[in-house]
């Protein structure tokens, strides 16, 4: 469980939807903290190199000199205990195929409630990967048009236990852990141990490489 506050930090060129952010972040409670928004990728990485002390970005993705894509990538590689969720109008396969091949953690439309930001962004500091429903729905479709039959004998082929099983089927079908948890009629602590325990046995980092590398094995 996280005791710590969450430092975010935003990337988003326009000043009118930074605001609009910005006063949705200030009203999540103590828990998070606004640090800074800069307005592209390349003026976030200057600042970054000065203010390393970030937990979570709410990354752009359309913005001038550097996009969210490009920045995502070099964040990765500079600081990679970084986690970045982006924050966009877009929810089109490429870019988000793109963003998490870039390193998101996350990707959440610009029309999110401020209850679901905030729930989003504790998912992210916990090690998981929220999506917007309609963006989990195609990077579901995405991930089945790209399965492949696992190999005879795949010693992953038995790790799951049946409860991390039905975690991961629920994962698939978009379901946060508070929504898994009521779900299953248990605690959200058990669903995060679960998943935990998924991580560790399929050797993964991300809900997003859980569901591929599952399905990949035909485990779900």
């Amino acid at each position: 469980m996280i005791t710590d506050k969450i430092k975010i930090a935003l990337a988003e060129d326009n000043r009118r939807l930074a605001q609009g952010i910005i006063e949705k972040l200030n009203s999540c409670g103590s828990k998070i903290v606004f640090c800074f928004h800069e307005p592209n990728g390349e003026a976030l990485l200057k600042r970054l190199e000065r203010e390393p002390e970030i937990d979570v970005i709410l990354m752009d993705i359309e913005m001038p000199k550097l996009d969210g894509i490009e920045a995502t990538a070099l964040i990765k590689q500079r600081f990679p205990k970084l986690k970045v969720i982006m924050l966009t109008v877009f929810d089109d396969d490429d870019k988000i195929l793109q963003s998490i091949q870039a390193g998101a953690s996350g990707y959440l439309l610009k029309d999110i409630t401020t209850e679901k930001l905030y729930e989003g962004i504790l998912l992210t500091a916990e090690g998981g990967a929220p999506m917007s429903p309609p963006v989990a729905f195609k990077a579901l479709k995405m991930l089945r048009s790209a399965d492949v039959p696992a190999p005879e004998g795949s010693a992953e082929k038995n790790a799951l236990t049946r409860r991390e099983t039905e975690i991961l089927e629920h994962i698939c079908n978009g379901m946060n852990y508070r929504q898994i948890a009521e779900a299953l009629i248990i605690a959200p602590a058990t669903v995060r141990k679960h998943i935990a325990n998924i991580y560790q046995k399929l050797q993964v980092q991300n809900k997003m490489q859980a569901v591929a590398k599952a399905r990949r094995q035909r485990l779900i």
